[in-house]
Parts: structure tokens; sequence; C-alpha cells
């Protein structure tokens, strides 16, 4: 049996992210592996966690069906595969959870590798705002627009918002599925998901047909984190299963982002406290991602200024006397130096480099302010 073949064999009898059988593969190679427990040997305990599992399993034409529905099976010795997951075997498991998959499922025509070479996963809420959902939206847009593909988990709130972002600019975006590719999770999301693997990538360490549990997601937020060269995370609750994905991301040294919002509400406890105490950098927008994920220099944000008033170009003694004169009632040239403690020759040229910036308005009366110019 090819190392392939015996992959896709484990990956059916196995949950994903199973630590102990993702070491014994590293070790003994899936190929051993799938022998020792055709024969029936219980290696480091995972033969009784299987045994059911191994009864008329055909893995070659497994990968024969998926093929003829469009999808492959892609391993870590293929070139599509992106070496950025096998940072996954150098990371402390979490949950009981870790190393790299022993395969991917995958629906798209992109190469995975190709794909997922500048990426960023946008995770949060499923119960998402108005607000963050536009905010992911906004993002999203902005990677997009910078040929920055969006990785995400295609579930409700936050993770649609972020692939319909991506999408509407005509970008890259991947979705991480808890299920086998062959299924619509949530059913809501069949179009949104077909349209994914129609322009883009759908992908599971689960074979076609199988369900999602709660499990199988926390396992899939640990692909998310890894295939991202950082994780922005856009509204989450201080219980919510996207600081799960943030945990991974710190776990693999990636680039961890939070984007706050009102201290008042509840959905974005967690991105708080992401930022208050485990070193999330704060962003707001696209351009801050960039920033951070870029090689350094090579894209730096505009700071957002405020903008500028004719004001502002005014020296010190310019604006000194500029303050002295009134709104409403006109003054005279000696009675302005005395308001602003300058000389009154000086103030009469001031008042004529302000006049011809319609800060002030001559009258018969005296001097008087105007209203400044856009």
């Amino acid at each position: 049996m090819s190392e392939r073949v015996a992959r896709a064999a484990l990956s059916r009898l196995s949950e994903p992210g199973d630590v102990r059988l993702g070491v014994l593969v590293g070790r003994l190679g899936a190929n051993r592996v799938y022998e020792l427990l055709r024969e029936e040997q219980d290696v480091a305990g995972v033969y009784t966690d299987v045994a059911a599992r191994l009864r008329g399993l055909e893995p070659e034409r497994e990968i024969e069906r998926a093929a003829a529905e469009g999808i492959r099976f892609v391993c870590p010795e293929d070139d599509e595969w992106p070496r950025a997951l096998d940072d996954l075997d150098r990371a402390e498991p979490l949950q009981d959870r870790g190393c790299r998959p022993l395969g991917l499922w995958v629906k798209g025509e992109r190469r995975l590798d190709e794909a997922c070479r500048r990426a960023a996963a946008v995770v949060g809420s499923r119960s998402a705002t108005t607000y963050g959902a536009g905010v992911a939206s906004d993002i999203a847009a902005c990677l997009a627009d910078k040929q920055m593909t969006v990785v995400s988990g295609a579930a409700f709130g936050i993770d649609q918002a972020a692939h319909r972002g991506s999408l509407a600019a005509r970008g890259l975006t991947v979705a991480v599925l808890a299920c086998g590719v062959d299924r619509a999770y949530p059913s809501a999301h069949r179009n949104l998901l077909d349209y994914i693997s129609d322009t883009g990538l759908v992908v599971s360490e689960l074979p076609p047909g199988c369900a999602p549990t709660r499990v199988r997601f926390l396992s899939r937020n640990r692909l998310i984190a890894a295939l991202g060269q950082g994780t922005v995370v856009v509204e989450a609750a201080v219980r919510s299963g996207a600081l799960n994905t943030a945990n991974w991301a710190t776990r693999l040294h990636r680039v961890l982002m939070g984007v706050p919002g009102p201290v008042t509400s509840a959905p974005s406890q967690g991105v708080h406290e992401l930022i208050r105490s485990r070193g999330a950098a704060l962003v707001t927008r696209g351009e801050d991602v960039l920033e951070l994920l870029s090689p350094s220099g090579s894209f730096l944000g505009e700071v957002p200024r405020a903008p500028v008033l004719v004001t502002d170009r005014l020296s010190d003694r310019e604006r000194q006397v500029l303050d002295a004169v009134p709104r409403l009632r006109p003054a005279g040239t000696d009675s302005i130096a005395r308001t602003a403690g300058v000389a009154a020759r000086d103030v009469s040229v001031v008042m004529q480099r302000l006049h011809s910036l319609r800060l002030v308005e001559n009258t018969t009366a005296g001097w008087r302010r105007s209203e400044p110019p856009e």
C-alpha cells in the first residue's frame, strides 16, 4: 500500500489532530502504522479506538470516488503541500489536539501551497454584530485587494463576512471545514461554499461524508491558524471558539491581531483580553494587518490624520493675533494689539496676511473674524 493510500485510510480511522497517531506516523510512517493496525496490534493504545472503523475500509476506492467529485487528497509528500502546516509538529498540543494533518481533502482547482503563500486568517463570533461583520468584511476586502488570501471557517457571523469580503474584492479565499468538503455546513452556506470551491479552495482533514462535531471544530482551528501568516480576531466573547484559534496562532508563533469593539460589548470582551494581556496587536483596518504581515518596510499604511486647515499654516505670532480678533463687534488695530500683547505695527502686517487667507474681514468699524474657508 502506498503512503498516500495509508494516510487516506488513517484519516478515516482517526479523529483529526490525534496526537498519538500523529507522533506514530511521524516515527514509523503511515504505511507501517496502518499495517500494524490491520494486524490488530495495539500501537500506543490507538487500535482500541479505531478497531470498529477498520472493517470494510477501502481507502483506494475512497480516493477514486472523491476524485470523481473533484476532490483530491493532498499529502505532506506532495509539492502542493503548504510547508507552514509542518509547524504544527513543533507546536505544543492544545486540548489533546495537535500535529500536522495526515493529509487534506481539497476541493477546488487552485494549488493549496500557492493559495496560502500569502494568507491571513480572519475569525470571530458566529453571532456577530453589524459592526463586527462590517469590519471583518472590510478587512478581508482590503487584504484581497493586495493579493493576500483570506482563510476562515465558513461559519455564520465573522467567518461568513470575511469570505464574502474577500470574494467581493475578487480575491482568493480558503474555507477550512470541520466536516467533509462534500458537505455544506452550515447548510445555509451551500451556495457560498460552492462559490468558494469554484474560485478558491475548500479543505478539510476529514474524508468526504464526515459530519462536524465539537472536537472536530477545535481540531480545525489549528489548521486555520497554521495556514495564515497571522490571525485576526474580530469579535469574540470570553468563551468564544475563535479564542481557540488565537491560542493556536500563539503556539505557532504567528502574528495575533485583535479588532477592538465598544468597551461595553460582550461579543468583544475576549478580543479585549487578547489585546490587554495576551500580546495581540490592535488593528482596525486591513492596512494595519498588511503592515504587520508584510516584509519589514514593504508596506506602510498611512497614519490617519485630520484634514489640514488654513489655520494650521499660521505662525505662532499670527495665531496669537487671530485669537485677539473679535467675532461679533469689529475692533480697531490698536484694540487688537492690546488684547494680543503685540505691537500695533506688527498687528497691521499680520492682519493683512490674515485678510489674504480670508480669516478676517475689514469693515468700516474695524476688524472681525470671518468663517475660515474649507
